[in-house]
């Protein structure tokens, strides 16, 4: 029989066995807690009984009244089906000690946090595929709030802080199948990179929260990247020298890239697109693929039953991490930094976020000549016309 199962019996055996018990189980221990419907009902019908005082409730180890035990199965037959006198007694003799209830207890708790930690997990990644769909981050952000709140009420119930700790090995995810990227997202990463080569100043607005892992094509994270180092360094920005930024950075020689690819992606008639806009929609993608990765993982952390109840906790707010820094940055996107975070004094470049951005362009410094003007040039691309925003 599964040991889960086994300690849910021992409980309600316990309390059977010796009604005191709730005294120690009821502060922290709750019918949700129990796995099996019928356990569900037991423990509430003790815990009912207990609030109206029933006669058998003080007795002592070894003189509790059989009405104790009826008296339960009957409320719990109201609250459910198939609890019967006969498995009562089969729970007594299942517990082995009834002043180890608390031992008990803590196991049936154990397999609640796993088992709810599952289910927001699973909510979680089923939020995030539905909006990476239909173009949204709402429901998205809310089942992370829920799955965050969670994990801070079962560390109270637990008896641990509520604080992230990285596993020390973390387990593998699933296998699942090779990430094809949605062609609008697509269409939209390649225009937002034509806008940046066209008109490598928009940089400026959008290089403090629009990273390269926020790109789902691994090509074109590659491109920004470039298209970043280069701006970082004060150096012209054209076809050309991207391709060679690209070049130096490898991505031609590992097959990420090649030089017909970069060339189109990098149309300098894209002059008239907003890559704020776009940037947005990217950085929002990734908010979703972000959450449905962090959902897996933390999946994965649940189902390992060798992981204890505090642990779990403390390794599910540590994968929560990755999200809630996309989460501020697709906020600074739209609206600004964060309220309630005020940002220290000094200019835009010397922001933290501005630091680890250029950090994770180039490591170069910039040079002190500006970076050129690009030429105008007229916006007769198709692609411009059928991208802009409205």
């Amino acid at each position: 029989m599964n040991p889960l199962v086994r300690a849910e019996q021992a409980v309600l055996g316990a309390v059977f066995l010796d009604p005191s018990q709730l005294e120690r189980l009821s502060p922290w221990l709750r019918p949700k807690h129990f796995h099996q419907p019928a356990h569900q009902a037991l423990f509430a019908s003790a815990l009912a009984l207990r609030e109206r005082a029933h006669p058998g409730y003080g007795s002592p180890v070894g003189s509790v009244p059989v009405s104790w035990v009826a008296d339960a199965v009957t409320e719990a037959g109201t609250r459910t089906r198939g609890v019967t006198a006969s498995y009562a007694h089969q729970l007594v003799a299942a517990c082995p000690r009834p002043e180890h209830a608390v031992v008990y207890g803590r196991m049936v708790l154990e397999g609640a946090i796993h088992r709810t930690v599952t289910e927001h997990a699973v909510r979680l990644h089923q939020a995030a595929r539905a909006d990476s769909v239909r173009g949204g981050t709402e429901e998205t952000q809310l089942r992370a709030d829920a799955l965050a709140g969670v994990l801070a009420d079962l560390a109270r119930c637990w008896g641990s802080d509520a604080r992230p700790v990285p596993p020390t090995a973390e387990p593998e995810p699933a296998p699942r199948a090779t990430v094809v990227v949605d062609g609008d997202l697509h269409a939209d990463e390649e225009f937002l990179l034509a806008c940046l080569t066209a008109r490598p100043d928009q940089l400026d607005a959008v290089v403090g929260w629009l990273r390269p892992s926020d790109f789902a094509d691994p090509g074109h994270q590659q491109l920004y990247r470039a298209l970043g180092a280069l701006h970082h360094r004060g150096e012209p920005v054209d076809q050309l020298t991207v391709l060679w930024e690209v070049q130096r950075r490898g991505a031609l020689a590992s097959g990420t890239l090649d030089s017909e690819r970069v060339l189109t992606v990098c149309d300098p008639l894209a002059l008239g697109g907003s890559a704020e806009h776009f940037g947005e929609q990217v950085v929002a993608a990734s908010l979703t693929r972000t959450a449905a990765e962090t959902a897996r993982r933390i999946r994965a952390l649940a189902d390992d039953a060798a992981i204890p109840a505090g642990r779990l906790i403390g390794h599910a707010l540590h994968a929560l991490g990755p999200l809630d820094e996309v989460r501020q940055r697709w906020h600074t996107a739209r609206t600004g930094p964060v309220p309630g975070k005020p940002q220290p004094p000094g200019t835009a470049r010397s922001l933290p976020a501005r630091a680890e951005a250029a950090r994770a362009r180039s490591r170069s410094l910039r040079t002190s000549a500006p970076a050129p003007a690009a030429a105008p040039v007229p916006a007769a691309s198709a692609r411009t016309s059928r991208r802009s925003p409205a």
